[in-house]
């Protein structure tokens, strides 16, 4: 499966005036002819075993844990070995089958630029352990399928929880993993659940949430593309890195000499890219989503634009005057109800990555 998508521009940026929303499709992955992307409704049979043998529960009318933890410990076992031989050769079809959504996007353009920079394999490789295994696991009928696996990792910052989202679209497909961020354990929430132990889904038009999970996307997208706070979104979300910080730091940016910057920020909701989210004991929701982020660097006569080798090579066209960037984003956010003494948006952590890169 190529994950090379190219670039897609949503409108000339140098025409841009200002934020004008526009629908990002997310396009499906493709497992042995099969969609990865089957409609919520899809019909498929699901067997439970009870005591006095096989009883056929529909899946996609019946209200059923997604997965069973022996199977989840499973996919993520095998998400860990496809990961790690694909990191170390630097080759997208090793773990091709155990990415999707925005994960697929970041995790591909990253092997396609270090394949191009080290044709013979990572030369820094260290296979990734993740250990102390939790799996919340929701109740839902119908397609797509997911569960969230929350472990403690040999990478990155200490007292950190790597949260993935495991998800399928139908029976046939293999679990795949479409977010990953990486989150301060005390920021872990607690989770509503039955007695049995199972998750509350939250719908993506849940009325009660701050903003529906649904709309996420669109509102991070005017958020950033306000120009203060008394603008469109400016109150949304709490202030900090991945809020604040960043808007200004890209309006000091643009305004730098020598140098034009004009940003575009659109989400993604379709598909592997659909947020979902889960039910906290506050009321109140975790929820990933996933955005998509253009940005144009034009530079004045006589300027060079400086390209490093990561960003060569993913590069498209002929760097004269101008470099288009696009960036997928995948982030995790604490969303409070409506009733709630503080209903600011939260992040608890922002993964992205440089997806692709045209030159003009």
């Amino acid at each position: 499966m190529s994950r090379d998508r190219g670039v897609r521009s949503p409108r000339r940026l140098s025409e841009y005036r200002g934020p004008r929303r526009l629908g990002m499709n997310g396009r499906p992955r493709r497992l042995g002819g099969q969609g990865r992307f089957a409609l919520a409704t899809a019909s498929v049979a699901v067997l439970s075993m009870t005591a006095s043998g096989c009883v056929v529960v529909h899946g996609e009318r019946e209200i059923v844990p997604t997965v069973t933890r022996a199977d989840a410990a499973g996919a993520l076992k095998e998400f860990t070995a496809a990961y790690n031989k694909a990191d170390k050769t630097y080759d997208q079809a090793a773990d091709a089958e155990r990415v999707t959504g925005a994960l697929a996007d970041i995790d591909g353009a990253k092997l396609k630029a270090g394949r191009k920079n080290s044709p013979d394999g990572n030369p820094a490789h260290s296979p990734l352990k993740l250990t102390d295994a939790e799996f919340t696991i929701p109740e839902k009928a119908g397609w797509p399928r997911w569960f969230v696996a929350d472990t403690a990792a040999n990478k990155g910052l200490k007292n950190t929880r790597w949260l993935m989202v495991f998800t399928r679209s139908n029976a046939n497909d293999v679990w795949a993993v479409s977010y990953l961020t990486i989150v301060n354990a005390s920021d872990v929430p607690k989770f509503e659940k039955t007695k049995d132990g199972f998750a509350e889904p939250v719908p993506a038009d849940d009325a009660a949430l701050a903003i529906a999970p649904g709309e996420l996307g669109e509102a991070y997208a005017t958020y950033l593309e306000a120009k203060d706070s008394g603008s469109a979104g400016g109150e949304t979300f709490a202030p900090g890195t991945h809020t604040s910080v960043w808007r200004t730091d890209r309006e000091k940016k643009s305004r730098q000499p020598g140098l034009a910057r004009q940003y575009v920020d659109e989400p993604l909701s379709k598909g592997d890219y659909a947020p979902v989210g889960l039910r906290t004991t506050d009321g109140g929701a975790l929820v990933f989503f996933a955005t998509h982020h253009y940005e144009k660097q034009t530079a004045a006569p006589g300027v060079d634009l400086d390209v490093d080798p990561n960003v060569r090579a993913l590069l498209t066209g002929e760097v004269k005057s101008s470099l288009t960037l696009q960036r997928v984003s995948n982030q995790v956010v604490l969303n409070p109800v409506k009733s709630a003494s503080d209903q600011q948006v939260k992040f608890l952590s922002r993964v992205d990555g440089l997806t692709s890169v045209k030159g003009e």
